[in-house]
């Protein structure tokens, strides 16, 4: 150890030096900790009033908001529809086949001819008697002309034996001839007027063929199959086939419960596969139910297109078709909503009543008929809802119980 250490003064700077060290550590933590107070006073400075803004803001626990104000804002912007009782149809729907009334088979009478032209085509409106094709007529004519050359053998026949049966006759008494040879001549005769009246039909029947050269069409009514061409020899079967008077009809398949209220004249309105709409009445209810299905067949006249629509009844419906009709039975009062109002969560039908604060209020309600687009788009409310209500029109799906809503307008349910 050297002198310098062991002097009594070195203890004493020991001590001198933790005290500074512990004075600064603690100016440095105190410098910090203003600092720190400076920045947080300077940022949570307030203008005058914020406080009241934000208790201003702050809903207090039970009290509503006002619509339309700028302290909530709204889910959604809704138009809504004001409830009252209405008119509505009484009726129901049902799907169905459209087919054709009656289907004519036009086969040749004639077998063996070879088809000389092929006049209409599928898709065409033809007339009662209207050529529809025609066969080759050159053995037809050769037949006929046998036929005439028969008769006229049988009719030289015919006059010879009546010519000899006379002379008998007026020798009958004489004696010149016998009795045997009276009879002869007699018989000879009535022979020979068979055979002219045979003569005769052979030929009546070639004129027939004749005619059945030209197939003609057994009634008015729209070409839907043509099995021939020209070249073809005729055989068995039919060569063309048409929809008798361009008639169609619907065959709805209406269950039990509703074949009680359908009857014969009902008025129908036939809806097509692309939307056309037509007018229609029952012609008959069929007389049986399927076992498998528990539905029976109506059979409905399409009579023409309503009005307003541009298709013709033969362009909008066609045999084969799938379409869906709704049976007509009058009017009764009914309080309705449109269709789009309508939700369906968890296989029930709600819908969104607005209240005076501007929220929504769900709604579980029990709906009955319907009306298609055509006649309004609206669904009957059995229950759930009160005339007056101020029911969502359009975006109800996107809505939930309680949510804040803006109005734009408002409209009467139709």
């Amino acid at each position: 150890m050297t002198p310098f250490d062991e002097s009594p003064v070195m203890p004493f700077f020991r001590r001198m030096s933790l005290k500074f060290y512990a004075l600064a550590a603690l100016l440095l933590v105190a410098l910090a900790g203003a600092g720190f107070y400076a920045l947080r006073g300077g940022s949570g400075a307030q203008a005058p009033g914020a406080d009241a803004s934000r208790a201003a803001a702050t809903p207090v626990a039970g009290a509503p908001a006002a619509a339309g104000s700028g302290t909530a804002k709204a889910a959604l912007t809704v138009s809504t529809v004001m409830v009252k009782p209405v008119d509505l149809a009484l009726n129901f729907s049902a799907n169905g086949g459209v087919y054709a009334w009656q289907e004519a088979g036009v086969g040749a009478e004639v077998q063996g001819l070879r088809v000389n032209d092929v006049r209409v085509d599928v898709g065409q409106s033809v007339q009662r008697g209207q050529v529809l094709a025609t066969f080759s007529a050159d053995g037809v004519l050769a037949d006929m002309a046998v036929a005439r050359a028969g008769v006229a053998e049988a009719q030289a026949n015919a006059l010879e034996a009546q010519a000899n049966a006379d002379r008998a006759r007026s020798l009958q008494n004489s004696g010149a001839l016998s009795n045997q040879q009276i009879q002869q001549m007699l018989t000879v005769e009535q022979s020979a007027r068979a055979r002219l009246e045979s003569a005769k039909a052979a030929l009546d029947a070639q004129q027939v063929r004749l005619q059945h050269t030209q197939v003609l069409a057994p009634d008015s009514g729209t070409i839907v199959q043509r099995n021939v061409a020209v070249g073809a020899v005729a055989g068995p079967g039919d060569l063309f086939r048409l929809i008798r008077q361009g008639r169609l009809e619907w065959r709805a398949e209406v269950t039990s419960s509703e074949l009680a209220r359908v009857q014969p004249g009902a008025e129908v309105f036939v809806t097509a596969p692309g939307g056309a709409v037509a007018r229609a009445r029952v012609r008959m209810i069929g007389p049986t139910v399927d076992a498998q299905t528990r539905a029976g067949l109506v059979y409905v006249d399409l009579l023409g297109m309503r009005e307003g629509e541009k298709l013709a009844l033969g362009a909008a419906f066609k045999p084969g078709m799938f379409a869906k009709g709704d049976f007509v039975f009058g009017n009764s009062s009914a309080l309705t909503i449109p269709q789009q109002a309508v939700v369906v969560r968890d296989g029930f039908s709600y819908c969104f009543v607005v209240g005076a604060d501007g929220r929504v209020a769900q709604r579980k309600i029990s709906v009955g008929r319907r009306s298609s687009a055509q006649d309004g788009g609206v669904v009957e409310v059995l229950s759930g809802l009160e005339p007056g209500a101020q029911v969502v029109a359009g975006g109800a799906g996107f809505l939930n119980d309680g949510d804040l809503v803006k109005v734009v307008q408002a409209a009467t349910a139709p």
